[in-house]
């Protein structure tokens, strides 16, 4: 059993909000137990690239105090800060260097007993092998892209898809007053969630999400049935990690040494190939980092808060290398080995998609 004193906290990944009532209820909770509390700048950046006074904040009442509505984090974060990849540069090229023994080591240095890490499935992955490594760590999931399959959703998803959601209305308008097709490129990776959802509730006419490689021609003949009726506009969402059938996914350069390959650029694609065989007008969105932006709906709030301090209670219970998760009416937590092995993609027997089959939306296939 872990005898706790002091405590880190960092965020890892892309932004989410939520974050930062993460942080609070982490924080709230550890202090009333008699903790020290401290965050790491940057991931883990905090740590190994940046100095004591500089990289290690103390986190007390007052630091945490009205941060629960803001989006992003007040500790910072990075998609770059793998420490078992992490990118150096060696003359004219960038090389991947393993500097977990480091970080343990200016961990231990530090007094540190425990860490929380809030991230993804990349940074929950990077907490599990540090776990491996004898890292006491408890992990708090952090997604919009909601493909964290051992919780029944991450924070941070309610409000991608609110704001999703909230853009499907307002194009609504704009393509029927102009009688376009509008495509919609929302984010999600290798997965359908955030397109199926606000597709489903924003009453668009094509969803596209990367678990159904779709026909273009199919697409097409949805843009054609809507003219034949009178409907001459159609609203098209599509996942970045969507693909044609028999393609590949849309990439935006080359992968860079400790982040993942930029997924992108499937919505402007899709508008050409609908406007070439439709001879119709359409236009593309991508609606990119709005979408994870702005204040945290109050589901994400509550659920964050919940996840902080429930992360704090599991450490107390003297249980590490473990994930929280939310299985209702309870958070409770699983190994991160399990929450980190599969990822949770939308399935075909989904009632959500099910639902958009009956209403009549187009998924490609």
């Amino acid at each position: 059993m872990v005898d706790i004193k002091k405590v880190a906290i960092n965020t890892g990944g892309g932004d989410a909000p939520g974050l930062n009532a993460v942080i609070r209820g982490a924080t709230i909770s550890a202090i009333g137990l008699g903790w020290e509390v401290y965050g790491i700048r940057q991931g883990y950046t905090g740590i190994l690239e940046m100095s004591e006074e500089e990289g290690i904040i103390r986190l007390d009442s007052n630091r945490v105090r009205g941060i629960t509505h803001l989006g992003g984090t007040i500790l910072g974060t990075t998609n770059k800060g793998n420490p078992f990849e992490w990118p150096v540069k060696e003359g004219d090229k960038v090389v991947a260097k393993d500097r977990s023994d480091e970080l343990l080591e200016k961990f231990n240095k530090l007094g540190f007993d425990a860490l929380i890490a809030i991230g993804g499935d990349g940074s929950l992955g990077i907490a599990n092998r540090l776990a491996k490594k004898g890292l006491p760590v408890v992990g708090v999931p952090k997604t919009i892209d909601n493909d964290l399959a051992s919780t029944v959703v991450t924070f941070g998803f309610d409000t991608a898809v609110t704001n999703a959601t909230d853009a499907i209305d307002k194009i609504h308008t704009t393509a029927e007053s102009h009688q376009r097709v509008m495509v919609l490129e929302v984010m999600g990776r290798y997965a359908g969630w955030i397109a199926l959802n606000s597709g489903v509730s924003g009453s668009a006419d094509v969803v596209l999400i990367p678990e159904i490689p779709y026909d273009i021609g199919k697409v097409c003949e949805k843009v054609r049935q809507r003219d034949e009726i009178g409907r001459h506009f159609t609203i098209v969402v599509v996942a970045e990690g969507a693909t044609p059938r028999g393609g590949t996914m849309s990439t935006l350069g080359e992968k860079q040494v400790g982040r993942e390959v930029k997924l992108g650029g499937i919505g402007d694609r899709l508008a050409h190939e609908i406007e070439e065989r439709t001879g119709k007008e359409a236009r593309s969105l991508v609606l990119g980092h709005l979408q994870r932006g702005g204040s945290p709906t109050t589901f994400d709030r509550l659920l964050s808060l919940r996840f902080g301090s429930a992360a704090v209670r599991t450490l107390n219970e003297g249980k590490t290398g473990v994930m929280v998760a939310l299985n209702p009416p309870r958070v409770d937590c699983v190994p991160l080995d399990q929450a980190v092995s599969k990822m949770k993609s939308v399935q075909m027997d989904s009632d959500t998609l099910l639902t958009g089959r009956y209403l009549g939306i187009c998924f490609g296939d």
